[in-house]
């Protein structure tokens, strides 16, 4: 198998803000894996936060040797090199659209999972109360059935953006704090809202994380705390449910994995995304029958999907029914 990789931007049709940075585009890495002429796509984002970069990612493809049998992926993990879960992520879905090409079967079907899961939620990034209302009520008409609301502002008025966004729209509220909150600030909050769940209110390894689990009222995810399977276990001692990512995990074979090592705990599991193209949203895609909260926004977040073929239907973000990963180049 030969392998080729390259960085590509992605734009925003609009800044994006969490609590810890705001963004007008994202930089992904994309693989391309050629078996005899039938090429398997993969994409992930480098999440800095982890300390990986595009750059770094490319630097460590350098290093990888695939073989000749794309089916042997036992093989070809024990010979990646450590580290860069972001890049594995890429090379995986790569190898599962590559599979799915030479069988001619969808992932999902591959992995004999069903084709649709739950609804994805729509992202209302931070803002000012008004300003997050005013955006979430623009957005009624896009088929969004539940909002994800960014909170972590640090000046008090996270309840007040809550509150806000529920005087324009009946829609499930989920919240993303990103770390921001202390314990104190947490215990104090979620009592007041009314929401489905709250992710990372606090930053990740604090050791009020038991605490909060057992007095929260809503049910406690978590996203920083949680990268790959071997973080599974601790987090059901602070957390309800948890928060898998494919550039977190190192791809699918990884979070597939984490769901069923989630279930076995009594965890909640949710699919999460970063800003992605619909190449790399493909492969949350068909695997989102597995969660019981999806929220796979980022290819819609995007000025333009160089990557088409993730079909948005009802609220829910469906895998294609072609052969593989389903999506080429638009």
């Amino acid at each position: 198998m030969k392998l080729r990789a390259e960085k590509a931007k992605l734009r925003l049709a609009e800044t994006f803000t969490i609590s810890r940075e705001s963004q007008d585009e994202a930089e992904v890495v994309q693989v391309e894996i050629d078996h005899g002429g039938t090429v398997g796509h993969g994409e992930a984002a480098p999440i800095e936060r982890y300390k990986e970069s595009a750059a770094s990612a490319l630097a460590w493809l350098e290093e990888v040797e695939l073989g000749d049998d794309p089916f042997a992926l036992d093989d070809i993990v024990d010979r990646l090199p450590p580290g860069e879960h972001a890049a594995r992520a890429a090379i995986d879905a790569a190898l599962y659209d590559l599979q799915g090409k030479l069988t001619a079967l969808p992932v999902y079907k591959l992995l004999g999972l069903r084709r649709q899961g739950p609804p994805t939620s729509w992202t209302v990034w931070l803002g000012d109360p008004d300003d997050m209302a005013q955006r979430a009520e623009k957005v009624k008409d896009r088929g969004f059935r539940r909002l994800k609301l960014k909170l972590g502002g640090r000046d008090g008025l996270d309840v007040a953006r809550v509150e806000a966004v529920r005087s324009v729209t009946d829609l499930p509220l989920q919240v993303d704090v990103n770390e921001a909150w202390t314990l104190d600030e947490a215990l104090d909050y979620l009592p007041q809202l009314k929401i489905e769940y709250c992710e990372q209110p606090l930053p990740a390894g604090d050791p009020g994380g038991p605490e909060l689990k057992q007095r929260s009222n809503v049910p406690i995810y978590v996203d920083e705390d949680c990268h790959t399977l071997d973080d599974v276990a601790k987090c059901a001692e602070i957390a309800h449910g948890i928060n898998i990512k494919l550039a977190k995990s190192g791809g699918i074979r990884q979070a597939v994995r984490m769901a069923s090592a989630a279930r076995a705990l009594g965890l909640g599991v949710m699919l999460g995304c970063m800003v992605e193209s619909g190449l790399g949203i493909a492969a949350g895609a068909h695997i989102s029958s597995l969660m019981d909260h999806i929220d796979l926004d980022g290819n819609l977040l995007l000025a333009d999907d160089p990557w088409p073929g993730v079909q948005f239907a009802d609220g829910v973000q469906l895998p294609s029914n072609r052969p593989g990963l389903g999506v080429e180049p638009a």
